[in-house]
């Protein structure tokens, strides 16, 4: 029985910390499946005109007290119509994994 070598990642470079594959749709490259998979879904939905001003990797700088403390940057952001008619902003990240960061 053959032993397996131990991961090296000089020799295979590294992998991704939750095993998503990067995607290139429309000629914009996205991190996982999953994100690229939502972006179709709502490039449909924005030439439907259920939404519309899709955005992809938004950043917004968080400050506390006058400080930057980080920035988010957001998978995407779009207007979306609610009920009542109106127009409201919507901001979301599209994750396969609930990271305690994302909860």
């Amino acid at each position: 029985m053959a032993s397996q070598r131990p991961y090296n990642p000089r020799r295979f470079g590294s992998r991704p910390k939750y095993g998503n594959k990067k995607v290139v749709v429309h000629n914009i490259k996205f991190d996982s499946k999953w994100e690229s998979e939502r972006y179709l879904y709502l490039h449909a939905l924005e030439r439907a005109g259920t939404v519309r001003n899709l955005e992809l990797q938004v950043r917004f700088n968080l400050i506390v007290n006058d400080q930057k403390i980080c920035a988010y940057v957001a998978d995407f952001r779009y207007e979306r119509e609610n009920k009542d008619g109106v127009w409201e902003q919507i901001v979301e990240d599209a994750k396969g994994v609930e990271t305690p960061e994302f909860n």
